[in-house]
C-alpha cells in the first residue's frame, strides 16, 4: 500500500453575493496521474428538519459522504440551526477516534451562513464571501476574491472562478456542478 499513489482532484467554492450563495465543485478525480472519472457530483442538497443546506466536499469520497451524513444529523437534532450543527459536527471530527482518520473537508451553506469545516476542528467563516477548498482551491479563491468587487452574480463568480482553476490545476476540470441557495 505504500506505493498507492492516492486519489486527488477537486475544487469546490462557494460565493455569497446578493442574498444568494453558490456552491460549486468540478467533476474530476484522480488516481495518481490518471484521470478516474470527470463527473462525480460532489455538490449536494439536503433537506434535514425541512431546511435546505448545501454542502461541497473534497477529499476521499466515503469520508466526505460519512461527515454529510453525520452533519446530516446533527441538523436534524438542530433545525435550522447550521453554525451550532457545524460546531457539533467539527467537536466530534475531531474527538472521535474513528472520525479523526477521516479525510475530507467540507463547504456549507444555508444562504445566509457560509462555512468550511474542517478534521482540525475548525468552522471557519470566510472573509471575503468566498471560499475554497480542494487541490484547485487557492487557485479558485484567489480569482474569485478578484472578481468579488466586480457587478457580476455569485453564480458567475464561482462560474469564472472555477474555469480560471481548471485552466491552471491539473486535478480540477470544467464540469461542474452548482447549486444556488437564498437566504
Amino acid at each position: 500500500m505504500s506505493d498507492f499513489p492516492g486519489w486527488h482532484g477537486t475544487t469546490i467554492i462557494g460565493v455569497r453575493r446578493g442574498g444568494q450563495v453558490v456552491v460549486a465543485g468540478d467533476g474530476q478525480v484522480s488516481l495518481g496521474d490518471t484521470v478516474i472519472k470527470g463527473t462525480a457530483r460532489k455538490v449536494r442538497r439536503i433537506s434535514p428538519g425541512g431546511y435546505d443546506v448545501v454542502a461541497g466536499f473534497a477529499g476521499s469520497t466515503a469520508d466526505a459522504f460519512t461527515l454529510l451524513e453525520r452533519l446530516e444529523s446533527k441538523l436534524e437534532a438542530t433545525p435550522g440551526q447550521l453554525q451550532r450543527a457545524s460546531v457539533e459536527l467539527a467537536k466530534d471530527w475531531r474527538t472521535d477516534k474513528y472520525l479523526q482518520k477521516l479525510e475530507a473537508m467540507l463547504i456549507v451553506t444555508d444562504g445566509s451562513q457560509l462555512y468550511v469545516i474542517t478534521g482540525a476542528g475548525d468552522v471557519l467563516e470566510p472573509e471575503h464571501d468566498v471560499a475554497a477548498i480542494g487541490s484547485g482551491g487557492n487557485y479558485a479563491l484567489a480569482a474569485a476574491r478578484g472578481m468579488i468587487d466586480s457587478d457580476r452574480s455569485a453564480e458567475q463568480i464561482a462560474r469564472d472562478a472555477m474555469a480560471i482553476a481548471s485552466d491552471i490545476c491539473v486535478y480540477t476540470n470544467g464540469n461542474l456542478t452548482v447549486e444556488t441557495i437564498s437566504a
